[in-house]
Protein backbone atom coordinates (compact mmCIF):
# COMPACT_ATOMS: atom_id res chain seq x y z
CA UNK A 1 0.00 0.00 0.00
CA UNK A 2 3.08 2.28 1.25
CA UNK A 3 4.31 1.12 -2.93
CA UNK A 4 1.49 3.02 -4.37
CA UNK A 5 0.61 5.89 -2.27
CA UNK A 6 4.59 6.81 -2.96
CA UNK A 7 4.05 6.71 -7.16
CA UNK A 8 0.84 8.37 -6.33
CA UNK A 9 2.56 11.09 -4.75
CA UNK A 10 4.92 11.08 -7.19
CA UNK A 11 2.82 11.09 -10.49
CA UNK A 12 2.87 14.68 -12.03
CA UNK A 13 0.82 13.67 -15.37
CA UNK A 14 -2.24 15.30 -14.05
CA UNK A 15 0.03 18.89 -13.44
CA UNK A 16 0.73 19.83 -17.17
CA UNK A 17 -2.38 19.59 -18.04
CA UNK A 18 -3.86 21.63 -14.86
CA UNK A 19 -1.15 24.28 -15.66
CA UNK A 20 -2.09 24.49 -19.67
CA UNK A 21 -6.35 25.29 -17.76
CA UNK A 22 -4.86 28.04 -15.94
CA UNK A 23 -3.14 29.33 -19.14
CA UNK A 24 -5.99 29.06 -21.54
CA UNK A 25 -7.97 30.92 -18.19
CA UNK A 26 -5.55 33.38 -18.48
CA UNK A 27 -5.74 34.53 -21.44
CA UNK A 28 -9.35 34.09 -21.93
CA UNK A 29 -9.33 36.64 -19.09
CA UNK A 30 -6.95 38.89 -20.92
CA UNK A 31 -9.32 38.91 -23.95
CA UNK A 32 -12.15 39.87 -22.03
CA UNK A 33 -10.75 42.68 -20.59
CA UNK A 34 -9.05 44.21 -23.70
CA UNK A 35 -12.33 43.96 -25.45
CA UNK A 36 -14.40 45.49 -22.62
CA UNK A 37 -11.75 48.04 -22.62
CA UNK A 38 -12.44 48.57 -26.21
CA UNK A 39 -16.22 48.32 -26.56
CA UNK A 40 -16.51 51.65 -25.68
CA UNK A 41 -14.22 53.05 -28.45
CA UNK A 42 -15.36 50.30 -31.26
CA UNK A 43 -18.89 52.07 -30.57
CA UNK A 44 -18.02 54.97 -30.95
CA UNK A 45 -16.44 54.71 -34.21
CA UNK A 46 -19.20 52.56 -35.40
CA UNK A 47 -21.79 55.11 -34.39
CA UNK A 48 -19.67 57.79 -36.23
CA UNK A 49 -19.87 55.64 -39.42
CA UNK A 50 -23.85 54.88 -39.02
CA UNK A 51 -24.27 59.23 -38.49
CA UNK A 52 -22.15 59.52 -41.65
CA UNK A 53 -23.50 57.08 -43.75
CA UNK A 54 -26.79 58.32 -42.84
CA UNK A 55 -25.83 61.60 -43.61
CA UNK A 56 -25.01 60.66 -47.80
CA UNK A 57 -28.04 58.83 -47.72
CA UNK A 58 -30.17 61.81 -46.94
CA UNK A 59 -27.85 64.07 -48.99
CA UNK A 60 -28.01 61.79 -51.98
CA UNK A 61 -32.07 61.72 -52.21
CA UNK A 62 -32.10 65.48 -52.25
CA UNK A 63 -30.17 65.88 -55.58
Amino acid sequence: MMDFTRKLMNDETGATAIEYGLIAALIAVGIIGALTALSGELNAVFDEVGTKLNEQASNSGDS
